[in-house]
C-alpha cells in the first residue's frame, strides 16, 4: 500500500493467529479476494517477512514451479509461495517436502479457494490450516487494535452504558470500500474507476482461470442483480428469471463468486424448536463498496437516498463481524435467523455452544421497538448470551436485560485508552 509520501504498512488483526499457525503447522494456506492485501501481508508480517518469497505471477517462477517445483525452496526451510493455485501440481511437491522434513514451513496463498479442488485437498489433508484474509476493517485502516466486544458478548458481558466518541459517517466508507488500494485514491471518481477496473480484471482474468463461462455479459448481469439483493434471501429461481438465464447457470455463477471470495451466502440458523424457520441463505458481498458499485451507486447523494443503503450498512457490519469471528480460536460462524412469519435477526454468531444475536440498523437514534427481533430470538434461544443492536450513533444504550445497542464503531476498533471491555 503506497502513498505519494511514503510506504505505509497497516498491521492486520489476523497477524498473531497467522504467526502462531506457522509455528504449529507445516503448511498454512492464506486465501481471499484479489487485492485484499495477501502479498503485502506475507511480505511484511512476522515471521513471514524473513522467509523466502516466490510469486507465481512471475513467469520465470511459474515455469520453475511447473517443471522443477522443489527448486523453489532448495536451501530454505521457510517459504512463501504466492498465487499457488496457478500450478495445482505444486501441492503434491509441497506434501513430499513436509513429509520428508517436518521442520519445513510453507505459506501458500492465492485468490481462489483452491482447497475446494479435490486434488489439492487430498495433498494437504492433515498438513495444512486455512485462513481467509478479508478486506480491511475501519480499525485496521486507522491503526486501532481489534476490539474485545465480540469476545465479551460471547462471555455474557455487556459493555457499560454511556457516550463514546462520534462514529464516522458510514456512507462515504461504504461507497469507497475496504480493499487496501482504495485508501489512497484522491476522489470518489477515482474510486469508481478503480472498481470498474477491478470488475473487468475479475471477469477477464480470474473468472476465465476458474471456469469456462459462455457469456461474460450474462455473468456481469447476474453479479449486478445479486448485488441488488444484498441482505436478502437467495432466491435463485427469481434471480435466473430476471437475468434471463437458467437456474443451474445462476447456481454455478454464485458458486464461482463464492470460490473467488467476492460473495458469501450466509446460512440460516436452524436450531429452533418451536418456530418454523426459513432455511434459505442470505447474500452478502466481501466488500460493501463492490456491492454499491454493482448497484450503480457512484456518488454520496445516490447512495444516501437509496432504498439499498440499509442493506449496504448490514454488509458493512457483516464484514466487521466476519473479521472479529475469524480472530476467535477456532473461528466463529455467522448465520441469519428468519421465521416463516417474517421475524428476523440479521446475524447470529456461534462459537461452540455460545450464541450472540446481532441486528444492524442505519439510524442515529435507537428505540425499544428496534430490538423486537432480538427479543424474539432470545426468547426462542434462552442460552444466547446477548442481543446487540448495531447502529450509527454515539451512545451505548441498554434496551433489555440481555440486549444492548452499540455504535457501529465499537466493532471497528479499539483505542489504546479504551477500557470498555
Amino acid at each position: 500500500k503506497h502513498s505519494s509520501q511514503e510506504w505505509i504498512y497497516r498491521t492486520r488483526w489476523i497477524e498473531p493467529r497467522l504467526a502462531r499457525a506457522t509455528k504449529d503447522h507445516p503448511v498454512v494456506v492464506v486465501t481471499g479476494a484479489r487485492q485484499v492485501g495477501k502479498s503485502t501481508l506475507l511480505l511484511h508480517a512476522p515471521p513471514m517477512q524473513h522467509w523466502r518469497y516466490r510469486s507465481l505471477d512471475d513467469l520465470d517462477v511459474l515455469t520453475q514451479a511447473e517443471h522443477a517445483p522443489e527448486a523453489l525452496w532448495a536451501g530454505a526451510e521457510a517459504v512463501v509461495i504466492d498465487e499457488a493455485q496457478r500450478v495445482p501440481e505444486l501441492f503434491s511437491a509441497v506434501k513430499r517436502a513436509v513429509d520428508r522434513n517436518r521442520d519445513m514451513r510453507f505459506v501458500l496463498s492465492g485468490s481462489a479457494n483452491f482447497l475446494l479442488l479435490r486434488r489439492v485437498s487430498e495433498s494437504l489433508a492433515g498438513r495444512a490450516v486455512h485462513f481467509v484474509l478479508r478486506p480491511m476493517t475501519w480499525g485496521e485502516q486507522t491503526g486501532q487494535a481489534p476490539p474485545g466486544l465480540l469476545e465479551a458478548l460471547l462471555a455474557g458481558k455487556l459493555p457499560p452504558e454511556g457516550r463514546i466518541k462520534p462514529a464516522p459517517d458510514p456512507i462515504p466508507l461504504i461507497l469507497r470500500g475496504f480493499l487496501p488500494p482504495l485508501m489512497w485514491l484522491p476522489s470518489q471518481e477515482a474510486v469508481t474507476e478503480w472498481w470498474r477496473g477491478y470488475v473487468m480484471t475479475y471477469l477477464e482474468r480470474d473468472l476465465r482461470a476458474l471456469s469456462q463461462v459462455a457469456s461474460l455479459a450474462d455473468f456481469r448481469r447476474v453479479m449486478e442483480l445479486a448485488a441488488l439483493r444484498t441482505g436478502q434471501l437467495a432466491n435463485q429461481t427469481e434471480l435466473a428469471r430476471d437475468a434471463g438465464v437458467s437456474q443451474p447457470t445462476v447456481h454455478r455463477y454464485l458458486n464461482l463468486l463464492e470460490v473467488s471470495y467476492l460473495l458469501q451466502r450466509v446460512p440460516a440458523f436452524g436450531k429452533s424448536r418451536t418456530k418454523r424457520v426459513i432455511k434459505s441463505p442470505k447474500l452478502y458481498w466481501a466488500d460493501p463498496g463492490l456491492a454499491a458499485f454493482l448497484m450503480g451507486h457512484y456518488t454520496d447523494e445516490s447512495l444516501r437516498g437509496s432504498r439499498e443503503v440499509g442493506a449496504l450498512f448490514e454488509n458493512l457490519i457483516f464484514l466487521h463481524l466476519q473479521v472479529l469471528a475469524d480472530l476467535l480460536s477456532p473461528p466463529g460462524r455467522i448465520y441469519h435467523w428468519r421465521t416463516a412469519s417474517g421475524k428476523e435477526v440479521d446475524f447470529v454468531v456461534e462459537w461452540g455452544r455460545r450464541l450472540v444475536a446481532v441486528e444492524a440498523k442505519l439510524t442515529t437514534r435507537v428505540r425499544y421497538a428496534d430490538a423486537r427481533g432480538l427479543e424474539l430470538f432470545l426468547a426462542e434461544h434462552p442460552g444466547c448470551k446477548a442481543g446487540v443492536l448495531v447502529y450509527w450513533g454515539e451512545e451505548v444504550v441498554r434496551l433489555g436485560e440481555r440486549i444492548i445497542a452499540v455504535p457501529w464503531e465499537t466493532l471497528a476498533g479499539e483505542d489504546e485508552q479504551d477500557n470498555r471491555y
